[in-house]
């Protein structure tokens, strides 16, 4: 692959590197897919064929943690919600030095912390997905984490569909 991501490359040269390395690795997949949000799109981002390669994950990550730095949003945690955001959250935790921990579905459908994982009130966190479509996940995990009266610092992703 000739395009590696460095550090202090301008937002569009990350993003254009980071479509080839997606595309590069049969990411991004073309036809009619349902998304899970409900929404219909002729492209789907089969993020975790990327995220599966530690060398392409961890510059991206490194990425992320770079803006979050230069932001001055270091959080205490990073959480993601399963299955997506557990890989982009162990990274981005793994590049600020900061624990990682994810959220769930329990049985009833709820979004809730993962078993046997805790945070204090007043802890600052970042929420970090792969893909954010609608934002609904997102919503849920900043509910849970709000009623923990926990400091949501910022949302990250690896692939923004919002617009």
């Amino acid at each position: 692959m000739s395009q590696v991501l460095t550090p202090g490359l301008p937002a569009a040269e990350v993003a254009s590197i980071i479509e080839a390395q997606l595309r590069a690795e049969d990411a991004l997949l073309n036809g009619h897919f349902k998304l899970s949000s409900g929404l219909h799109s002729d492209t789907y981002v089969q993020c975790a064929r990327f995220l599966r390669k530690p060398e392409l994950a961890a510059p991206a990550m490194a990425e992320l943690a770079s803006r979050l730095r230069a932001a001055g949003l270091v959080p205490d945690t990073v959480v993601g919600p399963a299955m997506g955001g557990v890989v982009v959250s162990y990274e981005l935790a793994r590049q600020l030095g900061v624990p990682s921990l994810f959220t769930e579905r329990d049985a009833n459908g709820e979004m809730t912390l993962r078993r046997g994982f805790t945070l204090i009130p007043g802890e600052r966190v970042v929420i970090a997905e792969d893909v954010v479509t609608t934002g609904k996940s997102t919503l849920e995990v900043a509910r849970v984490l709000g009623e923990m009266g926990v400091e949501v610092l910022a949302v990250v992703s690896l692939i923004d569909r919002t617009s």
